[in-house]
């Protein structure tokens, strides 16, 4: 008799690991950091270069009363990891211009990035009250809300986004991680395929669909989410981890060993993969 599992039996002996490892999947999405357009502030080093800056100084010490010279200068700052200095930047421009909803936004994003998120949702709120259809801010302050566990008020901004027909891929993500944490996966795979279809070039949605896919025994369609967000990404712990799991679900454990020990090259954290090679053995 052979000693190999049927894919009917693989299934339910992971069943009982799903859920924990759906879960934990989820959360390491929530918390990673993405690429492209999910990228809130791409970190830009040169951004902050002396030479940039000094030419960006340059161009507000010929023009000091020019609001949008200092946000400028405030976005180079931020990109560059320099948050201090683009709060004192923002800070300026807003006195010069307190209308500026813009200003305002970007302010509110390198304050969630220093973790002052009540300072984040009040700049965000105040960008929305002067420009009521500022898609950016009910993304950013959306997101917050998100993260904080609050998802009436994040649907709320992220429905506000979609129903104005937005293009806003951010928007569809983030709803469908909401989704995806309320284990309605089914609209969650639906946010994702058109956050997908509005960027087919960043992971992110990709590792999320994958993960739901996972939790409604779909493994097929999860490896193949899988596949290419480690081909967008290939430094994505998470994703090969979670690739790993579909692998094993489809009864193809020298695959799912090779995936849990990329992801755990990676990260040696990562708890899916440990698990994952405790089941199907390193080798």
């Amino acid at each position: 008799m052979s000693n190999r599992l049927t894919l009917r039996d693989r299934m339910c002996r992971m069943r009982k690991f799903l859920p924990y490892a759906t879960l934990l999947g989820l959360a390491a999405v929530l918390s990673a950091c993405t690429t492209g357009v999910y990228d809130d502030v791409p970190t830009n080093a040169s951004a902050g270069s002396s030479t940039n800056i000094a030419s960006l100084t340059a161009v507000i010490d010929a023009n000091p009363n020019d609001a949008s010279a200092y946000s400028t200068r405030g976005i180079a700052y931020g990109q560059a990891g320099k948050l201090d200095k683009a709060v004192e930047d923002f800070n300026r421009a807003l006195q010069l211009n307190p209308q500026s909803y813009q200003t305002y936004a970007n302010r509110g994003l390198v304050y969630r990035r220093m973790g002052q998120n009540d300072q984040a949702v009040s700049d965000y709120t105040r960008a929305i009250n002067i420009k009521p259809d500022y898609d950016v801010a009910y993304v950013g302050r959306g997101n917050i809300y998100r993260q904080q566990g609050n998802y009436n008020a994040a649907l709320a901004d992220f429905n506000s986004v979609i129903t104005r027909d937005s293009s806003d891929a951010r928007a569809f993500y983030n709803r469908g991680l909401i989704y995806q944490a309320q284990n309605q996966h089914q609209r969650a795979i639906e946010d994702f395929a058109t956050a997908i279809g509005l960027n087919p070039k960043a992971s992110a949605p990709y590792i999320a669909r994958g993960i739901s896919y996972i939790a409604v025994n779909d493994p097929n369609a999860a490896f193949s989410d899988l596949s290419m967000a480690v081909n967008l990404d290939r430094d994505s712990a998470i994703a090969w981890a979670n690739r790993g799991l579909a692998q094993e679900m489809l009864n193809n454990p020298k695959d799912a060993r090779r995936s849990y020990t990329r992801a755990i090259t990676l990260d040696n954290s990562n708890k899916i993969a440990r698990e994952g090679l405790g089941r199907v053995g390193n080798g």
